[in-house]
């Protein structure tokens, strides 16, 4: 990805935010400059990986194909230090714009539309310790109420209503066109990108970046480690 990109995504989704009367905490906004002064008071903040994440999943097509995401809160499972048992995500989803197709191998989640537009979420089964596709139904639970899908079924999501997306459901979810941005909220269980997702085609959850301008943002997976001394 270039910088740029992620720069504008995450200008736009500051604004989008505001405009939700979805406040961010304060280290939403520290600049690079900030982070390097901060001390060993912030590696929750950096070893459980919250805040900023903004991805095209390496395909090279941000608009078709990304996530802008700020992570509230995380846990990490393989720290003892850091024990919480659940995470929050909140997503600024532009029309169109998709995730991978993709499941979690233990994470559990529920996908909330907060506003603004639709959430569309296509489902599957996986089947067999390869996760091949399974052309069998789905069973979803869509705010308290049990849907069976057909493979590859679409649910519709309108704000205020959520769907549970359990451990081995192949899902894509994005913002229906012409509605504008949608802003998608996630609890979870802990979340864990490096380890705990499958992609239905490869795909690289944190791609490179191209440095084409200065960054304004701090993302996730480039915190500079606490000041020694």
């Amino acid at each position: 990805m270039r910088r740029s990109e992620i720069n504008a995504a995450i200008d736009r989704a500051i604004r989008f935010f505001e405009e939700s009367r979805f406040p961010l905490p304060p280290f939403a906004f520290w600049t690079p400059e900030e982070w390097r002064a901060k001390g060993p008071e912030c590696d929750a903040i950096r070893d459980t990986q919250i805040g900023w994440d903004v991805t095209d999943f390496g395909s090279g097509d941000f608009a078709g194909t990304g996530r802008t995401i700020f992570t509230l809160r995380n846990g990490a499972a393989r720290d003892p230090r850091y024990a919480k048992s659940y995470a929050h995500k909140a997503m600024c989803l532009a029309e169109g714009q998709r995730s991978p197709v993709h499941l979690h191998k233990s994470k559990m989640e529920d996908i909330i539309n907060h506003g603004g537009g639709n959430v569309l979420i296509k489902f599957w089964r996986a089947a067999g310790d390869d996760y091949a596709l399974s052309e069998d139904p789905v069973d979803v639970v869509v705010d308290g109420v049990n849907r069976r899908l057909a493979a590859g079924e679409t649910v519709r999501l309108t704000p205020g209503e959520s769907v549970c997306v359990t451990p081995l459901t192949y899902h894509q979810f994005w913002a229906e066109e012409g509605a504008g941005l949608t802003l998608s909220v996630e609890v979870s269980s802990v979340c864990d990108d490096h380890r705990d997702n499958f992609w239905l085609e490869s795909g690289d959850r944190f791609p490179s970046i191209d440095e084409d301008e200065p960054a304004r943002h701090v993302l996730c997976g480039e915190y500079p480690p606490a000041p020694k001394g």
